[in-house]
């Protein structure tokens, strides 16, 4: 179990060690609190974004890739790495491509998650009389169950998909225009993300930039409960079996950058397959009605026929490696942040 504590800034489902003023009466403001949320969540999530964007680009592109009879594809993550090196335009841009839309993205996902994920906790902790007891003996702290951790962990991913699903879109279409030629290149000057914006909403209307909310639902959902829940099972197995752990707050950081590295890989494999038949769609054509007929479910028997079940999986090795490293600096950043400025 991991502790909550509704008088000191909680970092979600850790417990605060209390400073020097232990009996606070007056909780913190929650516009503050999410204040520090976004701030942080955002701090963390785009740092964490440049170091696994360009292995994002690969995964797109494996993803999304056409399988019709003459079609040139990249055999894998190093083919694909390989043909963004011969790029006219350059291996940092072509793996680059389109990063202004997943900074906001990451920004937004990740001060989501931890806002949501903290608010959540605070919802189970006020329905549930046995916690608000535990809570009132304890000077503010308590323990939430594991089972709790998961559940707001799927919570703050189905909040999360709902303004993510828009800048993804974006994203893909910029990491894989439909007009490329070959591996990725594209054929003539690229849009910028206004221009795709102003092109979505003159064909397909406001609701065009949740094509594939589905499968964002569906991977945010499933994957920030294995994300959260990794993160805080990992620092339960060390607080168990490390003496000098007395408490969850009390993991070293080589500690912290494990959990947060088991929580980014258990994300991406659970449910990659979700995110396989988001991308397909999302990186589809701009036609109206082809769209209309390209649900998530279509899109999923169709890949079935083309590949089976390897195709639901192309990228999927890049994007866990990536993950790791990725998740480790964003928990460990936001950790830190918390630490010092409460």
């Amino acid at each position: 179990m991991a502790a909550y504590n509704d008088e000191l800034p909680p970092v979600p489902g850790l417990d605060k060690v209390s400073t020097s003023q232990p009996n606070l009466t007056t909780p913190p403001s929650q516009s503050v609190e999410a204040l520090k949320d976004i701030v942080f969540g955002s701090t963390a999530g785009v740092l964490g974004k440049f170091v696994e964007y360009p292995f994002d680009t690969v995964k797109v592109r494996l993803q999304s890739q056409s399988h019709d009879p003459g079609v040139q594809r990249l055999r894998g993550p190093l083919d694909a790495f390989s043909a963004a090196f011969r790029s006219p335009e350059g291996p940092i841009v072509s793996l680059y491509r389109g990063i202004s839309a997943p900074l906001l993205g990451a920004a937004i996902e990740t001060s989501s998650l931890f806002f949501s994920y903290r608010v959540a906790q605070d919802m189970v902790v006020a329905v549930t009389p046995a916690l608000r007891r535990q809570r009132d003996q304890n000077t503010g702290k308590v323990e939430l169950p594991f089972s709790s951790l998961i559940a707001c962990g799927a919570a703050s991913g189905a909040f999360t998909s709902v303004l993510l699903t828009p800048i993804e879109l974006i994203k893909c279409k910029m990491q894989v225009p439909v007009y490329s030629s070959d591996l990725g290149h594209a054929a003539r000057s690229l849009p910028g993300p206004v221009e795709l914006v102003r092109t979505i909403f003159r064909t397909q209307g406001l609701m065009g930039f949740w094509h594939g909310q589905m499968g964002t639902l569906i991977r945010e959902t499933g994957g920030s409960a294995a994300w959260f829940g990794s993160y805080e099972g990992v620092k339960m197995l060390f607080r168990e079996y490390d003496s000098s752990v007395a408490q969850i707050t009390d993991v070293k950081v080589w500690q912290q950058m494990i959990a947060g590295a088991a929580a980014g890989m258990s994300y991406n494999f659970v449910f990659y397959p979700a995110d396989t038949i988001k991308s397909r769609m999302q990186t589809s054509t701009n036609d109206a009605q082809g769209l209309k007929k390209m649900t998530f479910a279509s899109t999923g028997r169709e890949l079935w026929k083309e590949q089976g079940l390897k195709g639901f999986y192309r990228g999927c090795g890049i994007t866990v490696f990536r993950a790791a490293p990725s998740s480790a600096i964003i928990f460990s950043i936001y950790e830190a942040l918390r630490k010092y400025f409460g």
